[in-house]
């Protein structure tokens, strides 16, 4: 049977059972009839304007968090070691402040572990094809 996953606007062909007993009831699909295929194929037209939309806008948002440096301060000893470890959760608090853009911790990738005073590089993944590069500086309190 064919059918358009609603989540994807896509068409694909599953059995007949797992169309009736899971996809259908759950609303994660309809039957692909020539009328729906047609109206899919306007919404996913309408939906790539908005995709592109929002890329171009991550790209922006991906050269701002490029120009400056975070500025983390943390707890150090005397030879400038950590008392403890930046987090993801640290990195996002740190652009918040500075930046004042809200980013999942999820998203935030230390290419190291940051356990020592200095500059390091991390990556954020604000779109499935764009990720934008911080400079974080760490520095002592």
């Amino acid at each position: 049977m064919k059918v358009i996953l609603l989540e994807e606007d896509r068409v694909v062909k599953v059995a007949d059972g797992y169309a009736r007993n899971f996809l259908l009831p759950k609303k994660q699909a309809i039957i692909a009839t020539p009328a729906a295929v047609k109206q899919m194929e306007k919404r996913a037209e309408a939906n790539k304007h908005k995709r592109e939309e929002l890329k171009n806008k991550m790209q922006a948002l991906a050269d701002k968090l490029a120009s400056q440096e975070v500025v983390i301060a943390a707890d150090a000893g005397e030879e400038g070691k950590l008392f403890g470890t930046i987090t993801n959760s640290d990195v996002v608090k740190a652009v918040k402040d500075t930046f004042d853009v809200e980013l999942d911790r999820r998203k935030v990738n230390l290419n190291e572990r940051i356990k020592a005073i200095g500059e390091y590089l991390a990556s954020v993944k604000l779109h499935t094809e764009v990720v934008a590069r911080l400079k974080l500086k760490i520095v002592k309190k």
